[in-house]
């Protein structure tokens, strides 16, 4: 039996991203049960784009900060990853919700176009599985302000990575 992509996710964000401080902005809200994390059911791709929509309703109604919508049974190749993930960019740049709501990719595979494909830099943007974070503009937006360097997490975030490829 398969591990649950719930649990399998939420372990992610607990034992690696807060762990590691990768983004600085996810302690609070995982503290606060404010991180809704689903996966989704779909069989198709049709079926998968529905529960996303549904999914920005929820999330603009519930509270939640974020939604961590996980895609375990599709999107296992990372080009065809990236293609749902521009049409839902557009999607939402076309509906309007990208004014409320961003979204950012997760993948196994995930690799940044300008490194080596074996560079641990790409852990960054690496789930166990396919995932798409909805984030709230107005959330990114008071947590980036209230951050003494926000341009300075990237490059953090590499070279941590990168050192502890080396401690092993």
């Amino acid at each position: 039996m398969s591990p649950d992509p719930v649990t399998t996710t939420e372990a992610w964000l607990r034992d690696f991203v807060v762990r590691l401080d990768l983004c600085p902005f996810a302690a609070a809200p995982l503290r606060a049960g404010r991180v809704r994390v689903v996966a989704s059911r779909g069989e198709n791709l049709q079926e998968m784009l529905a529960e996303l929509i549904g999914e920005l309703d929820l999330l603009r109604e519930d509270g939640a900060a974020t939604t961590l919508f996980v895609v375990p049974s599709l999107l296992a190749d990372w080009e065809e990853f990236q293609d749902v993930m521009a049409f839902a960019e557009d999607l939402l740049d076309e509906t309007g919700d990208g004014d409320w709501v961003q979204i950012v990719g997760f993948h196994p595979d995930y690799v940044f176009g300008d490194a080596p494909e074996d560079d641990p830099a790409h852990a960054t943007n690496r789930s166990p599985l396919p995932m798409i974070h909805l984030l709230l503009r107005d959330e990114v937006a008071a947590a980036v302000q209230g951050h003494p360097d926000v341009a300075g997490i990237p490059a953090r975030n590499v070279a941590l990575l990168r050192e502890l490829a080396k401690e092993g």
